[in-house]
Formats: structure tokens, sequence, C-alpha cells
């Protein structure tokens, strides 16, 4: 991590740029979620509407519920084996969304390190390497990085107001905004949040549709998945703490893949006492990918930052949402992760 992750171009020269370029690539963080679906996505229509050549690349395991999102652009999904050989060669710009940590983009780096100069990192999260890109944009004020790549569609489309955007445009960028902020429910709603979310309905983003192919779409073995993960929870730290943990078995035996993991961590948090939850999961031998969630203080106890325990074993976020990997069996990681806790909750 570097202590240069600050704004050095602002949007308006972003869009310069890009209305300048002939092609443009859009890279986000592996196993991307909604709101690197929905930033990437958005950004690529609304180039294609200037008639500037851009292509989606995903790296890392694709959630399926993304698919009618996804399909309104050009889109290359790389797989965890990425053939870097199907990426553009030599494309004017690439923007970087959601993400500027090279351990996000492990395995697109051996493509994106010759481009870097070209690069744009357009961001919301309060650490980065500054050397996967020659520029940044970074406003960890906003909700979910839809926000500002939302003004940047504007800016591109030289519309006056979020609200005149293309409805496949709105339906992209507000599919980001909910599900960062957990269908409105997290501490990072701003007003500024719910205004743009008013202007993207107004533009035709149909809010009841994105929930149900998003959120609504679950396999049998997910469910099954989450008694397997609730089953292994502990409680640490005065019960402060709720930890759960995945092992490839629990995969097996619930016939569920590793993406239908996502969202047990906040589950935790609906604990009255648990302040933290965290999940461990077991994703090849002796590796652990470790989820941080923290409850927002009120007053007479305060948040916790998770992402500085997160930073401590080599991974980061935000504050209340942040996340790491460890070269451990997942015995061993979570020794590791609630002694990093254990600082961070006194």
């Amino acid at each position: 991590m570097t202590s240069a992750w600050l704004t050095d171009i602002d949007l308006s020269a972003i869009a310069e740029r890009l209305r300048a370029a002939n092609s443009v690539t859009l890279l986000t963080h592996e196993k991307p979620d909604g709101d690197a679906v929905g930033s990437t996505v958005a950004l690529a229509l609304a180039l294609n509407r200037i008639d500037v050549s851009a292509t989606v690349a995903y790296a890392g395991a694709w959630t399926d519920r993304f698919n009618a999102i996804a399909a309104n652009a050009t889109v290359i999904k790389l797989g965890d084996q990425p053939d870097l050989s199907k990426l553009p060669e030599s494309p004017d710009v690439v923007v970087i969304t959601d993400t500027g940590s090279w351990s996000q983009l492990s395995l697109v780096r051996e493509w994106l390190e010759p481009r870097t100069d070209r690069a744009i990192v357009i961001d919301h999260h309060l650490h980065g390497d500054a050397g996967t890109a020659a520029h940044r944009h970074i406003d960890t004020g906003a909700a979910a990085v839809c926000e500002t790549v939302a003004e940047l569609c504007r800016t591109v489309l030289c519309l006056d107001h979020a609200r005149e955007l293309p409805r496949d445009i709105a339906d992209a960028l507000y599919l980001g905004l909910a599900t960062d902020t957990g269908w409105f429910r997290h501490s990072n709603v701003t007003p500024d949040t719910l205004r743009l979310a008013a202007a993207l309905l107004e533009a035709g983003a149909d809010h009841a549709k994105l929930f149900r192919t998003t959120e609504q779409q679950d396999k049998p073995g997910r469910l099954r998945l989450f008694a397997r993960a609730l089953s292994s929870m502990e409680l640490h730290h005065d019960n402060a703490i709720a930890l759960i943990t995945l092992t490839h078995d629990d995969l097996h035996a619930s016939g569920a893949e590793m993406n239908d993991a996502g969202g047990l961590t906040d589950m935790l948090l609906t604990i009255a006492q648990v302040r933290v939850g965290v999940s461990l999961t077991e994703v090849g031998e002796a590796r652990t990918k470790i989820s941080f969630r923290s409850k927002t203080g009120d007053g007479a106890v305060r948040t916790v930052d998770v992402n500085k325990a997160a930073r401590t074993l080599g991974g980061g976020g935000h504050a209340q949402a942040a996340g790491a990997r460890l070269d451990l069996p997942v015995a061993e990681a979570k020794a590791r992760v609630l002694d990093a806790l254990k600082g961070a909750l006194s």
C-alpha cells in the first residue's frame, strides 16, 4: 500500500481524455461485485454512445446474477486462469474502477503493468497502490464508486443532470449504488446517495427488477451453505466478535459454489452484542479469504475500523467493510484475525 492514494485528476479531465480516445479498456477488481460491474458497464455504455469503442474485462469468479446488466456491454470474462491475449493490445485509455490495489488486480497485472502510463483509477476505497495507474480520482466519501462514475457518465455525454442518463446506464449505476449500500441500509448512505438514486429512478432504473434479478436468484445450495456456516459460528471478546468459517467440505456438502458465500458476514451483525462480523473461507490449500464487517457505533460504543485490522493482514477496504487473504490454513488464519481485531476493539 502507499500513502500517495490521492486524487490527481478531476472528472472533467478524465471525460476529456475519454472523449478523445478511439478505444478504452475497463478493468475492476477480481470477483466483481455490483459496484464493480455497474461502474464499468455504465461507463462502457456511455462511451459507446459517443462512438468510443469500450471493452470491459472481468477476472476471477463471475456471478451469473449480473448477466443481464453485463449483456448490454462488450465484455470479456477472463475467469480464474485468464488468457490475457484476449484483452485489447493497445487501448488508448485504461480505466480501473472500484480498486487500485495490485492484490485485487493480480490476474491482469501482467497485462496492465506495461500500460499503467495510460491508466486511470476511479475509486472510493481508503487505500490503494498508486503504481496501478498514472492518474487517480479517489472519493472516499462516495457510498459506491458508481456515485463518481454517474457524474463522469453525465459529463462524457454532456448532459445537464443524471436524470437524463439513458435507461441502460441508469440501471447499471443504480445496481452499484444499491448493492454497495446494502440496498440503502448501510451507514455509507448520504443525502447525495439518495439524491442520485432518485435521479436514476427518474431516468428509468427499475428498482424492483434489479432487486429480483440480483438478490432473489439464490440456489438451494446457497441456503444450505448458510446453514453450515452459521453452525460454525463462534463468539469472542465478550461477544463483540462473531466469526464463522467455511471450508471446501462445506461447499461440497451444500452443493454450493464459492460465489454463493457472499453476504454471510453481514448476517452476523444482526446479533445485538456483536460489533464485528468475520467470515473465513478456505480458498485453496493453506489459503484463507477473510471478510470483515462492523456495526455503526451509537456514541457510547464507537464504530470499529475493520480496515485497520485488515491492513495489518495485508488487505484493506473501507472502515466498516474490508477484507484480506492469508497464505495460512483456516485455523491459523483465525488466530491471526482474532489477534488483529482485539487490537481494533481495544
